[in-house]
């Protein structure tokens, strides 16, 4: 089945009936940004949601699950600065409390707002400071709010990370927006830190939640930063219905247009938040076909990326292809050594996901794609093989270091077990990971 998905202005403003807004609350007193967001529905949606498997979980997490669990929501509140998180019975306190802020201001049940935060672990939130601001922060809701909300949610993130497509479901335009945040503390499982999902289009709970987990399989479970999982990861999407589609209640092609276009905006914000890990200097891609199983070829990409001598060699620019090999080794998927092969691929498109109203890097000039996500035009990468059917080749290691330098980077492994492919996006390890997490807290 063929589809036609676009990208559009307006992250997660960019669907019918959605605002929002981001304001300075002073929740960490150092911060001189936006430090609280709130995205509001002007209809009741339905929703859907993955969170952290981390055992420990964030006080607003816990509220969130349950307010999500009937498949209805309208808004969500979210502050930086301070996660919620380790501080019992007073930050469950706080968290029902900045629901309760934001319902009331909006008019709708407690119960139907999300709420999520992120930033330091183990000191109490001062919600007192959301409360002084929940008015002003009510007031400033906007279709270009969205400005304001996306840097709200930053921590160590260096850029803003939203992303917005259409597509046509039912003979109707329906619209898919996102904002999230993402840098250190990312992990394979579930790895999507704080992510929120807008659509207007008509969509059922419980079609939403499968599109949703699909989708969350093949794109944010494939980013791999520094190996940690952290207590307050949460993606929650919002489907408001305006687009005026007829309401998705089973598989089929509408389903199916749906899944592709969430997974175009997925598959973007995934690489945004990979490419800005903490002190990363390029985007890894890792790409493994002719696998035997999706399953496979999933377990050895995210291997690959989430080694931390394969991630150092990157930044070195070391073509260190035996890295490679090994973690595929001990990933515990099925594949055959001795009919591999491994090529190094410099890509620069890693820093054209950061430039704002510049989210058609996909080579077309109205923005529009097909059926996925398309490679990059001819001429604008180079490659090397490196390894090939289980044996190393010579080659020029200026050339592969060259490649290696680009900002964004491919490790491409052809197997010949099957026809089965995946992707999976890291970053390098530098110096500035340490640097950064040195002094986190103070």
């Amino acid at each position: 089945m063929h589809f036609d998905t676009r990208f559009v202005e307006g992250g997660v403003t960019a669907a019918q009936g959605f605002t929002a807004n981001g304001i300075l609350c002073h929740i960490k007193a150092s911060r001189k940004t936006n430090d609280t967001a709130l995205i509001f529905s002007e209809k009741p949606c339905t929703v859907a949601g993955v969170f952290t498997q981390n055992r420990v979980k964030a006080e607003s997490v816990k509220l969130t699950m349950k307010n999500i669990a009937n498949g209805r929501a309208q808004a969500a509140i979210a502050n930086s600065g301070n996660a919620n998180a380790c501080t019992g019975e007073q930050g469950a306190k706080v968290a029902q409390k900045m629901a309760e802020l934001a319902a009331a201001e909006l008019g709708i049940s407690s119960d139907d707002v999300i709420v999520c935060s992120t930033g330091v672990i183990g000191q109490q939130l001062p919600v007192e400071k959301i409360e002084a601001k929940i008015s002003e922060l009510k007031a400033g809701l906007s279709k270009k709010g969205h400005e304001e909300a996306r840097i709200a949610i930053m921590t160590t993130d260096t850029h803003f990370k939203e992303c917005a497509v259409q597509t046509e479901i039912g003979g109707k335009t329906v619209t898919i927006g996102a904002m999230c945040k993402g840098s250190g503390m990312i992990h394979i499982n579930l790895g999507t830190m704080l992510c929120f999902i807008t659509t207007d289009c008509a969509i059922n709970s419980k079609m939403l939640e499968k599109a949703l987990r699909e989708s969350v399989a093949g794109t944010y479970n494939c980013v791999s930063v520094d190996g940690d999982t952290s207590t307050n990861d949460t993606l929650t999407i919002l489907a408001n219905g305006m687009a005026g589609n007829s309401e998705i209640t089973k598989e089929g092609n509408d389903f199916d247009a749906f899944l592709n276009a969430l997974n175009v905006l997925n598959t973007v914000m995934a690489k945004k938040i990979a490419a800005d890990g903490e002190g990363a200097s390029r985007l890894v891609e890792c790409y493994v076909k002719g696998a035997s199983t999706v399953e496979n070829a999933r377990i050895l990409a995210k291997e690959v990326i989430g080694s931390n001598l394969v991630k150092a060699a990157m930044f070195g620019k070391d073509a260190n292809w035996g890295r490679i090999l090994c973690a595929m080794g001990y990933s515990g998927a099925d594949f055959t050594p001795e009919k591999t092969d491994v090529y190094f691929v410099s890509r620069p498109d890693a820093m054209r996901y950061f430039t704002p109203g510049k989210d058609n890097i996909f080579g077309s000039e109205d923005g529009s794609i097909k059926d996925g996500l398309p490679e990059l035009p001819a001429g604008e990468f180079d490659s090397i093989q490196v390894f090939k059917h289980g044996v190393p080749l010579n080659f020029d290691e200026e050339k592969a270091k060259k490649i290696l330098t680009a900002e964004s980077v491919q490790i491409l492994v052809t197997l010949e077990d099957g026809k089965a492919e995946a992707k999976a996006w890291g970053c390098d390890l530098t110096y500035d990971y340490v640097k950064i997490n040195g002094d986190y807290r103070t």
